[in-house]
């Protein structure tokens, strides 16, 4: 945590030491530092700063302010410690933020767990990022908890990334693989899979972006229906191959950016046809992902516009 923070929870919410001595540098006892690391932690999971100094301070038994004001005993300035440098400077002239950062990124109005996972992917904190995800998984299910929590925070991280260069890759390399992680966890858990023909899940052959794909994968394990991930830039000979050789009764194929897209190659999976004659059977082609045109879905497939959508067209094709 930077200095200027510590001081200003300190003014504003009571969060210091519980004993202060006229004169003297603030002295952190042990249960005081107890009450910042639970003010730490509740904030990282995106509880507003004045009900996590509430619920804190309750731990140790002292009234918080009211308001954000001052607390019961302020430190008189003529007396409080000088301020520590920041990490990062020199002689008080800034030259970067210090461990824990003050940056941040911007996600709009988001639910707690979203806040939160942001704050800890920007501190680089990764066990904190593998608990919101985990537990956001387990509380709101994997179409919520990609709707509203993973995704508004990997925009966010995209879009710092894009604004500021090479600034911010850490964070979204980071939040990334740990989404990947949390998702993929779901997805090849122990579950019992429905009788029912299972679903290709696959990018075009030139793209490489794969989380809306472990989205879908997860999502499909939370209503038993089968699967078999392919995964990134998988070559049309290799994909039609596995159409022919399974049998789906649906493939998704994702494309992320225009010049990925392939409509020749949904048109192809569109016409596969296997079975002996007389009982042909195709797959229903989901055409997922912003790279295809927002004006129709390619011929022969269908285009959803989020998760929801995809994994509810995809149980019905192959339920029905």
């Amino acid at each position: 945590m930077s200095p200027t923070t510590v001081r200003s929870w300190e003014r504003r919410y009571g969060i210091g030491p519980a004993h202060r001595e006229a004169g003297h540098h603030r002295r952190w006892r042990r249960q005081d530092i107890a009450v910042l690391e639970t003010m730490c932690r509740l904030t990282a999971r995106g509880v507003p700063p004045g009900e996590a100094a509430r619920a804190a301070l309750a731990e140790r038994n002292v009234p918080a302010p009211e308001d954000g004001l001052r607390p019961a005993l302020p430190v008189l300035p003529a007396l409080a410690a000088p301020p520590a440098p920041q990490a990062g400077s020199r002689g008080g002239e800034r030259t970067g933020p210090g461990p824990g950062g003050s940056r941040a990124l911007h996600v709009g109005t988001v639910r707690p767990e979203c806040r939160g996972l942001a704050r800890a992917a920007v501190r680089l904190d990764a066990p904190e990022v593998a608990r919101i995800l985990r537990e956001a998984l387990e509380a709101l299910g994997v179409v919520d908890a990609w709707t509203d929590v993973m995704m508004p925070a990997l925009r966010a991280a995209g879009r710092k990334w894009a604004a500021d260069g090479e600034q911010y890759v850490e964070v979204e390399h980071l939040l990334s693989w740990h989404v990947s992680t949390a998702l993929r966890g779901v997805a090849v858990g122990a579950f019992t899979a429905r009788p029912a023909r299972p679903v290709l899940l696959t990018a075009t052959p030139l793209e490489l972006h794969t989380l809306p794909l472990d989205a879908t994968a997860a999502a499909l394990t939370e209503r038993a229906v089968p699967f078999r991930m392919l995964g990134a830039a998988v070559p049309s000979r290799a994909l039609l191959d596995a159409v022919h050789r399974i049998g789906p009764g649906a493939v998704m194929i994702w494309s992320q950016d225009r010049h990925t897209a392939d409509r020749e190659l949904v048109r192809r999976v569109g016409d596969s046809v296997w079975g002996p004659r007389g009982s042909r059977g195709g797959a229903v082609v989901v055409a997922a992902g912003p790279g295809w045109a927002r004006s129709r879905p390619p011929a022969g497939a269908v285009r959803p516009f989020t998760l929801a959508d995809a994994v509810d067209l995809i149980e019905q094709a192959v339920t029905d």
